[in-house]
Parts: C-alpha cells; structure tokens; sequence
C-alpha cells in the first residue's frame, strides 16, 4: 500500500527541541525557541537538565512522543550532557517507530566530528565555554550498552539534512538561521503526517498491513526515485491525503502523476482522502490548488504542470473520504476507522481473499477461466504449460478437490450414488452413459500424458452444462482427447513474480530493504515460473546477504534445485531417445536461434527432426518467440530447462572429451589445445572472443569422427577495430586443417585458413557458414555430392576468388556473397533449381558487380533477390518471369528505371529501391487492378533523390517508407473503390506511411495520403473493436503512424480543432443503435527539428470522456492514457521543418458507455526523454475523428462520421473555428 499526503495547518503542532543550556541557552536557543512560539507552535524543552544522567522522566519520553518534529540544537558541549544523549536516544527511537521528523542544527562543530565521533565529542575539553566531557569519557563512567546506544543515535544524526552554522565573520548572522529554521517548521508543520496522517498510519499498522509512504519529500520535485517508483508499482492500493496545501509540494504532485499513470495502465486502486478542502476545488483546480498550480507554470515546464493538472483533476473525480473538519464534524478518529475499514474491503476485493502463498499471482489467469466458463459451447477446458508453470494450482483454484483418488470406478460410484464396477478401456454400459448424461459436474483432471485417459474417465457422457478441467504438459493430450478449448498457463508477470518470491524468501509481498536487486535478479531467472519462484524463495528465507549474493552468481553454471529439477525431468523422461537429443542439442547449442535455421541444421541429424521439434513444444519443452519485426520464429526455452539439459550432458563423464557437446569455453579449449577429443562429441558452440588466441593443429579434429556441429562465433557485432582484434585472435595458423566428413553444419566466423582441406568431403553438409574468413577459394575439387546443401554464407570473405561448380548442389536455396571484394566468378546458377535466395550486395570496385549493368536472367526459383550496390541501371521487363520472387532488394544501386511488369509479381511482398536514383515508380495498367502487387506490403524508398512521381501505388501497403525524397512532387493510389480494406490484418503490429522530408509535394497529393490513411484506419477500426478484450505489449500494440511535411490539419478529415496541444468534443448520440466502440484517429502538427534524438519515442494522448452529469460538476467520468509507440523504426530521421502526424492504435479503442463529451491532450516524447534527455515536443496543433463502430459483429461494423453538434475547443475553453492559419 502506498500513501502520499500534505496537508492544512488546521491543527496546532508540537515541537519538542533539545540543546545543552550551558552552551546555547543565553543566546541561539533563546531566540529560536521565541520566534518558534511567536508562530503559535507548541514547543516543549527540557527547563531542568537531569544531573546525573538518569533514565528520561516520563514527562519527558511522553513529550517527545507527543511531539511530531524535534529540533536537535548541537554544540560542542552537548555530548558531555547525559540528558541530552538521553533525549537524544529516545528522539531517534521514536524516528525509526513512528516516522518521527528530526531536524539537527549543527552550532559551531563540525558536522563530520558528528558522524565519526571526532574533535570535542570524543576527548575532553576545556574551553568551551566551560569545561566538555567526551565519549571516552563517559564510557569509562557509564555502562558499555547505555554509552553504546547513545553513539549509534548521535552518528544517525549526521546523515540526517539540516543546518551548519558555522560562525566567522564570513558567515549568515544567526537571525537568517532562526527565520529559515522556523519557516521550514512551519512547512513541515502543514504536512498532515504531523497529525491525521501519523494516526491514520498506524491504524493501518495495526491492521497488518505494509505501507510505503515518503519520509524525505523531495524538494525539487524532480523525478520520482526508483525506490519510490517500484514501491507504487508493488502496492494493491494508494491512499492520497489530499489537503490546502497539497498542490504546493511538487514532490506530492510527481507522486499522485506516477500513481494515476499505474491507475490507468493497471487498475491500480486509489482512496483519496479530501482533508479539510472541498473535492470540487480538486476537480476544478480552484481555491488554493489554483494558486499552487499557477506558481508551479511559473517555473515549472508547462507540459510538465499540465500533467500533474490532469493527475490532479482525475483524483477528484474519484470516490473517497471528505473530513470537513470544524466543531460540528466528526472526530478524526472516526473518519481514520472508516477509512481502514473501506481499504481492508477495497483489499478483499481485488484478490486477498485467500491467504494461499500459492495463489499469489494467479489472478489474471483464473479470470480467464473464468471466462472460459462463461461459454457454453466450452464443455472440456485444457490448461497447457511447462511443469511447475501453476496448472494444477489453478485448476484447483477453481474447484477444492477432495483427495487426489484417481481411480474411475470409485469417481463414478460416488457420483451415480450406487456401486460401480467397468474393467473395459472405456464406459460400454449403455445404462451408465444415459445416468452420466443426466449429471451436470464440475471435474478436475490433473497432470494427464495419455489421451486415452480422458475417454477411460467417461468425460464425454457428462450432462449438459458439465465442466471438465484437465491439466497436462502436452498440448498434444488435450487435443486428442478432446478440449473444446486450451489455455497456455503462461509465466507470472515480472511484480506477481516479484510478489510471489517475496512471499516466500520474506514472508510478505514486497522485497525487505536492502534484498530488492537481488530479488529482481532471482525474478529475471525464474521467468515467472511459480515453482522456481516458490523453491528459490523458500531456500533463501532469513539467509545472510552474503549466501544471496552466492547464491545468484552460481545460477547459471550449475543445475536447478532438486525440487525443480525433479518437476521438470519428467517431461523429458517421456521423450524418445531422438527427441531427447534434439531437447539437448536446443539446450546447448540453439536456444535463441531462428526456428528455420534450426529445423535446417537437426533434419540434417536425424530423422524426423521436426517432428520431435514439434513435440518439444507441445510439451512445453520449449517455445517459439518472435522478432521485434515479426520477421523471424525464434526457438526459446526456460532457462532452468536450460540449465537441466546442459546438467544432462555433463553428467555423461567427468572427462571433458567424453562428453557428447561442449559449449564452456574452458572445455572447448582444454579439449582442442591438448587434442583431448573423442568420438562422443557430437558438437562444439563456443565465442572465440572469450578463449584469447588459440592455434589450431591440423589433426585436431581427426579423432572427431562423430562431430557434426561446429559454431564458432563472436557474440558482438563488430566495429572496424575490434574485426581487427577478432582477427588476431585467430593468426599464426596453418594454412589448411582437416575437418571430419560427418559434419552437417559448419559456422566459424573469421575462418583462418585459406581453403577447407581437400581431404575432407562434405557430401553430409547442410550449412556452410564462413564470414568475415580468410579463405582463397572454398574447395579444389569438384565435390558432385552436395546433395545436403541448403546454404552457403560468405559474407564479407574479402579474399574469395572463386566459388566451386556447385552443379551437385541440388538443394541449396541461398547463397550470400555479400561484401566479397574480390569474387571475381560465379558458378552458373541455371540449373539450381532450388535457389531462393542470392546476395551480391557490395560485390563491387575494381572488379565484380559493378560491372552488372543489366538485371541478371536468373531461374524463376528465386524468392529473396537482393543486387545491392550494384551497377544495374534498369529493372528490365524480364523480371515478371520471377514469378516466385517475395523479396527484390536494390539499396545503393543504379537503377533509374522500373519496368512496369513488376506489378505482375503476385508474391512480391517486400520492395526496397532506398538510395536509388530511380525518377518515377512505373505506372500501372489501371485497368487490370487484380494484378497489381497482389502481396507486396512492404516498400522502401527512402532518400530517392530524384523521385518525382509515385503514381497509382498499392493502397494497402503495410509499410509505405519515402523519407528525404525531396525531389517527390506527386503521390497518388490505386482507385480505392477498387479494393476492399477487410483484408488488412489487425494483428499486424505497425501499418506505416511515412514521407519525412518530402517538402516538395502538391496538395493534392498530402488529399490522396490522408485520404488513404483514414481508409485503413476505418477499415481497422473495426477489427481492433472485434478483439478489445485482448492484452497487448505497448510497444507492440498494433497501431497506424503517417506523417508528411506540413502544418494544416485537413478540415475534412479532422473537423474537431485546436490552435493548440489539446481540445474537447462532442460525441454523437448512440439513439437506439445498440453497443458501440469509439475508435479514436488523432491528428498532430510539431516541429521536431531541434530534436535532439534522431528517434522519436512516441505520441501520449491523455483524455477524459465524460457521461451525462459528469465533468468538473459530477463524477461521470473517466480517464484515459494512451502512447502510440514510434520505436519500431530502427531508421534515424532528423525532421528539418514542421510535420503533420496522423495515428491511431487498438489502445485507443474505447467500449461506448453512453459518453456525451471527450477532452485531450497531446504530447510527443523524443526516445531519451526520462533517462536525463529532453523535453516533450510541442505540440502546435491538434485534431480528433471518431470512428464508431456497432459492437455485434466485425462484418457489421458499420463507421459513422461524426454527427450533429461539432464543436473545438482551445485550451482556455473558448470554442475554435476550426480553421488553422499558417505558422509564422
């Protein structure tokens, strides 16, 4: 729980201040102790020192407890005085019990003797002004533990903010230290910690309950601090104490920002408490909170202050508590019980009803079930994940499950209520089938890895209604056997993990002081696997810092806990010896890499490869991630499944050589340097940048004879030196080496020997893979049986001649001799039918592809093209031959002209012409527009220099790049009315059209490029209305993004306007049409050129959408935050004049609650902002259209412009033209 408050100085507070009479009573003390009381504050003091040091009067104890602040005066002689450390012991007690405020002022000493035990404090003196007693002192007078107490409390004090007066004529005279002291009292003084808030966080102590709240308001209303931040993040609920002068602490207002962010984005609940203010001066920022915020806009960012405004405003609109105050209210005591009393149920509600560590988490996930129930078409429900993953805890969340008898004659006998008896596989009485129809039941399957027992247990006979949960590890069971429908019991997220390892290693929610890094860096292993979480946890309850530490650094090099282990080897246990190698060579070698290049490699291994792949992941053995860009299937796979496997192998032999796969680095140099290899190694993965420079004997690998993997890589990209140092690491060696005949795939980057052995014969190779090598030539021979080969990569091999006839080469589908200098002759290509992929990028001066001046005729089997940097200066009609061809790329090369019979190429789906000194994209034949780009998506034309026309382009595009074509006069599309716009596919991440620095084109065509975008924007309106339940990433929410030079905002497109960054409008009235969305299309025009990042980080749209009754004067409303993602594009723009930016994202669709009115504000974030970078981009303008689209079907969607009563509205209220003039 979290709580943030400030408030009013209704109540009169205490301050208790201790000094030394001798030293400070006739002069500082005296003053300060009368301007404090000429404010009305009570002040209580010690008038008679205890004399010989004994046990604090209990008058005093009760006033420093009374008291909410004290002042520590110290001076050099205050350590002599047994009563003033007596206070002072008690006064930083009462800090660390109560949250008590200590201010030290120290009065000519330096403060760093405070903290060390230094000068006057640790040895007697005797001139000031009379005679000190020391530490030392009083440690031989006084008992060891009482002289030990009081140091710990006096060091405290050092790190505690205050004042230093350090006296001298140079210094600030003694009346400015009072006034500032006094002045900083009385501000403490309104922070209603001092009085309603220090009750009302006890009373929630005293419930149990863990409550952050900051001790140290920060005073310069900077960032919130990671501590901060984290502990808003972690709490169930905030409490905001809302009082006068709350708005004047820009601390508080950074707080309730990030709090009402978190209420947005996660229905995070917030309790606000109106502390003597009216809730209506909060909604309407009026009265004193219209004062505060008005200072605040006077030195603050304004876009800073209108978010805390928004935040601000949001909170009164939010139920809560209103304390008055005055003779006629109630006590405070009542509202304090109250309001615990409406936390604790507020608490019960949102997930505490059981106390179950178990159930820690699962909320998310049960809800789904409980979705899942709700359908009556879904009678058996499969729960699907790894071991450990929370199935059977979830399925019992659902349903107490009465012992774990698994028996079906005795489950059967207790639900028919008489005695029954089958020893058949499956329920043949036709008797019994009629009585098991007649039963409505809710029946829980655990742990099933036979289809067959679903059947054996007679789930289908159950009666209409029945709901069956079965859980099980194999996807492939569930299916079998019959589930309506399968549930992936997926990882916890990152703070249910977070929790739920707390819950175990701390016994509560929240990570203790100290143990938070650690903690995450446990979370970061267990990828939100309940077991891990729940096992590491439990290990390192009430362990040392020391053993945490030991224990988090040896997680990676050694095998999971037993517990763990013994969850997950059973899996594996019931793999087929080929699938249990495949599970093992993933673990070791492929985890992390493209499934397609893995499928490549293992169907080189062994039969039937994809098909144990294929069962790995329906044993949830491992899992398949995509890129950022979708553009690849990656193979994953939990790390301790990792961690198992690698156990596995090493458990083989404790020799090194006699192990099946070598991935440690230590390993793999022990075995090759001292030639320790067997025929048991099957494989070898190391980084050669970790093994330093290692030189290779020829017969190394000749007692490899099984070897059939080789990757040797660099983990990094390299920089021009560090291929230099990459290299070194592999000089001085022999020119030749011999390699085994059973290898199948070979990746050694920066290859060092000048040809592959003549000896060896790679008849079993499926890959080669050789860049940055040094190689001469591949091989002398002409090697027939290559029959294996699927891919050759020799990128950047700067020294390679000459390719071998590859006529043998039956199969092989790319060949990448991208950047190779000095290739000087290709083998002929005309009869590998199989080829899909060739890359000649960069084969260029003095010799090669430079010379290429026509485009190649080339088989039709291509499907990736790519003539980068190449001479060829035209795109000839021959190229609708490649019928198959879905990728053409042609950066940085010469072409100048395109044939039109491009738009032939029904599978064509990626085009990239960036850099090309093309004049005009070919014109279409219009009247055959089934035929035109039938797949193309993507199209990159960035920086065409001298592009003037893009005529009659596909209007589906996905992907429309044409950045700094500044020569682009005219864009126009394919007759729209021509196509239907239903095919566009919602789960596409990022539609683009994005023309940056296109200064040059007509109006017409920006008319033709809005026009276009808000078509797919309609047309998208409607299926992201059709999946608005669905969870998305918010970097990866799909989304449209379409900007172009400018600074107008289409008064047909966008007819609700403003001159500025926000506005309101009315929404039209639903009548009797049923369930509707809002899909909301924004319109911004900003300047981003002084931007100093070259990435622009995203659109943040904040709006309220307001029902009958609402707004400032009701509680009809509600509140919204939207950011569109920009970070999908890894291309760096600098923007060199005013753009016009048009969005819209499936986070801006918003289920229609009867809304009457909607208001927004715009920001556009540039990437650094919040890591120390810049300010948000101003946005000029602004612009909002509606889409409404009906509820009951994605084909019935119908969209609606905006209707009836349309009205802009400036910042300031007052009502726009909706015209916009030119910026000057």
């Amino acid at each position: 729980m979290a709580s943030s408050s400030s408030s009013s100085r209704q109540m009169k507070h205490q301050v208790f201040l201790s000094f030394r009479g001798e030293d400070t009573r006739l002069n500082f003390t005296s003053h300060l102790l009368k301007a404090l009381k000429g404010t009305g504050l009570n002040v209580f003091f010690d008038e008679e020192k205890l004399e010989k040091g004994e046990q604090l009067s209990r008058a005093l104890s009760q006033a420093i407890a009374a008291s909410n602040l004290s002042i520590l005066v110290l001076s050099k002689g205050y350590a002599s005085s047994k009563s003033c450390l007596g206070e002072l012991s008690h006064i930083m007690k009462c800090k660390k019990t109560q949250g008590h405020i200590v201010l030290p002022i120290f009065y000519y000493v330096d403060p760093s003797h405070v903290r060390h035990i230094g000068g006057t404090f640790k040895t007697s003196v005797a001139c000031w002004p009379t005679s000190t007693t020391s530490f030392g002192e009083h440690e031989s007078k006084r008992p060891v533990d009482e002289v030990k107490r009081w140091k710990a409390a006096f060091t405290e004090v050092r790190t505690l903010k205050g004042w230093h007066i350090e006296g001298g004529k140079f210094d600030r005279s003694e009346t400015k230290y009072i006034k500032d002291v006094v002045g900083y009292v009385l501000k403490k003084g309104e922070d209603t910690r001092l009085s309603f808030t220090s009750h009302l966080l006890e009373a929630l102590k005293s419930k149990g309950l863990d409550v952050f709240f900051d001790e140290e308001k920060l005073e310069r209303g900077e960032q919130l601090s990671d501590a901060l931040s984290r502990a808003i993040a972690v709490s169930n609920i905030s409490i905001i104490v809302l009082s006068a002068d709350y708005a004047s602490s820009k601390s508080c207002l950074v707080e309730i920002s990030d709090i009402m962010i978190r209420k947005r984005s996660h229905g995070h609940t917030v309790f606000p408490i109106f502390y003597h203010v009216d809730p209506s001066n909060v909604r309407k920022i009026g009265g004193s909170f219209e004062r505060s915020f008005d200072e605040h806009e006077s030195k603050q960012p304004t876009d800073t202050v209108q978010r805390w405004k928004s935040a601000f405003a949001e909170i009164g609109t939010l139920k809560g508590c209103h304390i008055k105050g005055g003779k006629f209210d109630r006590p405070e005591t009542d509202y304090i019980k109250e309001v615990v009393g409406d936390v604790m149920k507020k608490l019960r509600h949102i997930g505490f009803e059981s106390a179950s560590e178990e159930l820690v988490g699962i909320e998310n996930q049960k809800n789904a079930i409980l979705e899942l129930f709700k359908q009556k078409d879904c009678r058996v429900i499969g729960l699907w994940g790894m071991g450990g993953q929370g199935k059977t805890t979830l399925a019992e969340a659902e349903i107490k499950k009465q012992g774990k008898e698994s028996l079906r004659n005795k489950f059967l006998s207790e639900l028919l209520k008489s005695n029954v008896d089958i020893d058949t596989p499956s329920i043949g009485s036709t008797l019994t089938q009629e009585r098991l129809n007649k039963k409505k039941v809710l029946v829980v399957l655990d742990d099933v890895d036979d289809s067959d027992q679903i059947d054996y247990m007679g789930v289908k006979h159950f009666g209409y209604g029945s709901k069956t949960i079965i859980t099980s590890r194999d996807r492939q069971v569930l299916e079998s056997g019959g589930a309506d429908t399968i549930h992936e019991v997926k990882g916890l997220t990152e703070n249910d993990s977070l929790q739920l390892f707390s819950t175990f290693a701390f016994k509560q929610l929240n990570p203790a002081v100290g143990f938070q890094d650690l903690s995450r860096r446990f979370v970061l292993y267990t990828q939100g696997n309940p077991l891990a979480l729940k096992v590491l946890g439990s290990d390192l309850n009430k362990r040392s810092i020391n053993y945490w530490k030991s224990k988090v650094e040896k997680l990676k090099d050694c095998p999971p806990e037993k517990k763990i282990s013994e969850a997950l080897r059973s899996s594996y246990d019931g793999l087929d010896l080929v699938e249990q190698n495949i599970f093992l060579d993933i673990a070791c070698f492929f985890k992390g890499e493209p499934m397609k290049r893995t499928k490549l490699i293992l169907s080189g291994c062994y039969k039937g490869a994809e098909c144990g792949i294929n069962k790995l992941f329906d044993k949830c053995l491992i899992n398949v991630s995509s890129t950022l860009n979708f553009s690849l299937d990656i193979i994953d796979m939990h790390d301790t499944l990792e961690e198992m496997g690698k156990d596995i192998v090493c458990q083989e032999s404790k020799t090194v050589g006699k192990c099946s796969r070598l991935w440690n680095p230590k390993h793999v140099e022990e075995v090759l340097k001292y030639n320790k290899g067997t025929d048991r190694i099957q494989g070898i993965k190391v980084d050669i940048s970790r093994m330093g420079n290692l030189l290779f004997q020829p017969s190394v690998f000749e007692s490899l004879i099984n070897l059939r993997c080789i990757f040797f890589y660099f983990s990094l990209i390299p920089s021009r030196r560090e291929h230099e140092d990459y290299k070194w690491l592999l000089t001085n060696q022999v020119d030749i080496i011999s390699l085994p005949d059973a290898l199948r795939y070979l990746v050694w980057e920066y290859f060092p020997f000048k040809f592959l052995s003549s000896s060896f014969n790679p008849k079993n190779l499926v890959g080669l893979e050789l860049p940055y090598g040094s190689m001469e030539q591949l091989w002398n021979e002409v090697h027939l049986d290559l029959v294996h080969l699927r891919e050759i990569n020799l990128f950047s091999c700067k020294n390679l001649k000459k390719i071998p006839n590859l006529l043998g080469a039956l199969n092989l589908e790319t060949l990448d001799c991208e950047k190779c200098e000095s290739l000087v002759e290709l083998p002929s290509l005309a009869r590998l039918t199989s080829l899909k992929t060739l890359r000649l990028r960069g084969c260029c001066v003095p010799i090669g592809c430079r010379s290429l001046k026509k485009f190649p005729e080339i088989p039709n089997n291509f499907d990736e093209l790519d003539l980068s940097e190449t001479g060829i200066k035209e795109v000839s009609d021959f190229i609708e031959r490649l019928d198959r061809l879905q990728r053409l790329t042609l950066t940085n090369s010469t072409v100048k002209d395109v044939s039109s019979n491009i738009s032939k190429l029904k599978s064509l789906s990626f085009l990239n012409l960036i850099g090309c000194p093309i004049l005009k994209f070919p014109t279409l034949d219009v009247r055959l527009p089934s035929l035109r780009f039938k797949s193309l998506k993507y199209m990159h034309m960035d920086r065409c220099k001298s592009l003037k026309l893009l005529s009659e382009l596909p209007p589906y595009l996905l992907d429309l790049n044409v950045h700094d074509c500044r020569s682009l006069e005219k864009v126009s599309f394919a007759d729209q009315n021509l196509y239907q716009f239903d095919y566009l596919d919602a789960d596409d991440t990022c539609f683009t059209m994005l023309f940056c620095n296109c200064f040059k084109l007509n109006q017409e065509s920006i008319n033709n490029i809005e026009a276009n975008v808000m078509l797919k924007i309609g047309s998208l309106a409607k299926k992201w209305a059709a999946r608005y339940d669905r969870q998305s990433n918010p970097d990866g929410a799909p989304r449209l993004i379409c900007y172009f030079p400018g600074n107008k905002i289409s008064a047909n497109m966008f007819k609700c306007q403003s001159m500025n960054s926000s506005l309101s409008l009315k929404i039209a009235p639903n009548g009797d049409s049923g369930s509707r969305f809002l899909v909301f299309a924004i319109c911004l025009v900003a300047d981003p050129t002084h931007c100093l990042a070259l990435h622009l980080g995203g659109c943040i749209c904040e709006y309220q959408l307001t029902t009958a009754g609402g707004g400032n004067g009701g509680g009809g409303c509600e509140n919204f935050r939207s950011e569109i993602s920009l970070l999908s594009f890894f291309k760096r723009v600098k923007y060199m004049d005013y753009h016009v930016f048009i969005l819209s994202s499936i986070d801006m669709v918003i289920e229609d609650k009867n809304y009457e009115e909607a208001s927004f504000k715009f920001y556009i974030r540039p990437l650094g902002l919040g890591r120390g970078g810049e300010e948000y981009i101003k946005v000029e303008r602004c612009g909002v259209h509606v889409f409404y689209v009906d509820k009951k079907s994605d084909s019935d969607a119908t969209e609606k412009r905006v209707a009836g009563n349309k009205r802009s509205f400036s910042h300031d209220g007052e009502e726009g033209d909706g015209g916009l003039k030119r910026l000057k």
